[in-house]
């Protein structure tokens, strides 16, 4: 197993089983249907948790390039493997979103609402309020990647692995993930990830599912944008904390 292929896996499997609960709880007749924002935040965490036990001995169990961006600006991931990291992640976040198409295949030709099969693969505002939208996506991927920097804590070393995810355990990032949804998942849908919302945005305007709307690009901008610049700011606050 290589890091490119734990990447790529890692992130498929958490696409898969995350967009397979929002495709779960908003498509209709479903045996989910309806069942809430309980289900969607605890199966995005546990999907999560799929992902890191998978490709985190191999990779680090990133599935995030605000995440290896973020560590590369404080310095614990080598810049040269980001661009790999990246595109394992989207190819990954493009299969994960195509098997959630095929799951539900049925359940789609079922749903005659654009903004609830879009909502299957991208996140959206709440509020459409560029200002305060990206602003959460900046403070919810803050919270992450500085929590995961104190969940690692010493363990971030070469000796114990190069990435420096790799050491985190599947179950704290786990509730991490939980509990950003939780608490700050309300206003945008907590993308917290660029990959996790472009990549499934993009299989959504690829796709032949019929009465599926536009795959609103003018908001695609803040998941991509809001996590890189929220994990930026973790890295330089912790570079600095433990200088």
């Amino acid at each position: 197993m290589t890091p490119f292929i734990a990447e790529l896996l890692g992130t498929m499997f958490m696409i898969l089983l995350g967009d397979g609960v929002v495709a779960n709880v908003v498509l209709n007749d479903t045996k989910g249907n309806n069942s809430g924002w309980m289900v969607i935040t605890t199966a995005w965490g546990l999907a999560v948790f799929v992902g890191v036990t998978i490709a985190g001995p191999y990779s680090g169990a990133h599935f995030n390039p605000a995440i290896t961006i973020g560590l590369a600006i404080a310095g614990k991931f080598p810049w040269s493997s980001v661009l790999p990291y990246i595109c394992a992640q989207f190819i990954g976040a493009f299969i994960g979103a195509f098997l959630v198409w095929i799951m539900y295949f049925d359940h789609f030709k079922k749903t005659n609402n654009p903004a609830s099969i879009l909502a299957v693969f991208s996140t959206g505002p709440a509020v459409r309020n560029y200002v305060s939208n990206i602003a959460s996506e900046i403070i919810g991927a803050f919270v992450l990647l500085f929590t995961i920097f104190y969940i690692t804590g010493a363990e971030i070393t070469p000796s114990k692995t190069p990435i420096g995810l790799g050491s985190v355990g599947a179950v704290p990032v786990a509730l991490l993930v939980w509990v950003i949804g939780l608490s700050l998942g309300g206003t945008t849908g907590y993308a917290i990830n660029p990959v996790r919302d472009l990549g499934p945005r993009i299989m959504h305007a690829l796709l032949p599912i019929k009465g599926k709307g536009t795959s609103d690009w003018a908001y695609a901008w803040i998941p991509v944008l809001g996590p890189i610049i929220g994990t930026a700011i973790a890295a330089l606050l912790y570079v600095n904390l433990h200088v």
